[in-house]
């Protein structure tokens, strides 16, 4: 899995400068199997990247860009109206009939092993909210999902975009999530300058994108299993969610840590970001991984400074 995963970030350096963090997210949510949200201004590469990584990863994919009008047929497939004469009318039990069935002929999220939600924010409600079920449950109507991960972006909610801000408990259902920030509004000049040299020559063609074998997504996720979580990294992760309730005061009224993505997600992202790494042995260094299980999750000044507490979890109290 090592090899494949070096190939698919390879693509991802290869036509985006910068971006580490959303590069790493995306590669950790491939591994553990989770879904990344990715929020960010239009032009931050956030599309594009979800894009690479689905054409390299070579899994089946499917991408959806969200409108306020979005239907479910669109997101699951269509339906088919069939009638078929009966030999007795079923109301009046006489003389011939007409039997009308409706059938789903399964697409998109369906039949996709990744899918790519593009401005989901501008998703109507009642599509989202069979969406998000899909994305939880990994099934429809009792017929599991080929679904590995769902890469979902958005912009800044703000009345520029005319979106509306997830909840928290939607956004919940990704346990990996990001901000996106371009390189110019951050001052990384070279980086930027290494764009604009790299484009001069080059034009992007996402069709000419070679994706490379990538059956090790589509097997048992026997190599999260293997991965060993050591007691001290237990403790440390412990502590440091001790930390965010007792010292920052962090509470179900104002941030959302839920057993289900830091007693359970924490600990697959913990053992993606080894295997990522190329170890067989989680280490507490790999915690650092926690500022993206963090960013939409607890207020955004203390999300800042994940890595900050991270730091100082052993200094002690004056």
């Amino acid at each position: 899995m090592l090899n494949t995963v070096a190939k698919i970030k390879s693509t991802l350096d290869e036509y985006v400068v910068g971006h580490d963090d959303v590069k790493e997210g995306i590669l950790l949510a491939l591994i553990a199997r989770e879904h990344i949200y990715i929020e960010g201004a239009p032009g931050t590469a956030k599309t594009m990247l979800a894009e690479l990584a689905a054409k390299a990863a070579n899994l089946q994919f499917y991408f959806y860009q969200f409108h306020r009008d979005t239907r479910l047929s669109e997101l699951i497939g269509e339906y088919i109206i069939s009638r078929e004469e009966t030999t007795q009318d079923l109301e009046s039990g006489n003389g011939k009939g007409e039997l009308i069935k409706q059938q789903l002929l399964p697409g998109g999220i369906l039949t996709a092993q990744m899918v790519v939600l593009d401005d989901i924010t501008r998703a109507p409600g009642e599509a989202l909210n069979i969406l998000l079920r899909l994305l939880n449950e990994r099934e429809y109507q009792g017929i599991k999902l080929p679904l590995l991960t769902a890469i979902a972006t958005s912009n800044p909610t703000q009345d520029d975009y005319y979106n509306e801000p997830l909840d928290l408990a939607n956004l919940d259902r990704f346990a990996i999530q990001l901000r996106s920030r371009g390189l110019l509004t951050q001052g990384n000049w070279d980086e930027a300058l290494s764009v604009m040299d790299y484009y001069v020559d080059h034009i992007f063609d996402k069709e000419s994108i070679e994706g490379f074998e990538a059956e090790l997504f589509e097997k048992s996720i026997d190599h999260i299993l293997s991965v060993e979580v050591p007691q001290k990294v237990r403790k440390r992760l412990m502590k440091f969610l001790g930390k965010l309730i007792e010292d920052y005061h962090l509470n179900e009224t104002n941030s959302l840590l839920t057993d289900r993505t830091f007693l359970v997600k924490a600990v697959r992202i913990l053992k993606a970001k080894a295997i990522l790494e190329g170890r067989k042995e989680v280490i507490p260094g790999d915690l650092s991984v926690l500022k993206y299980l963090t960013t939409f999750r607890v207020p955004e000044e203390i999300a800042e400074r994940i890595e900050e507490i991270l730091e100082n979890l052993d200094e002690k109290k004056k």
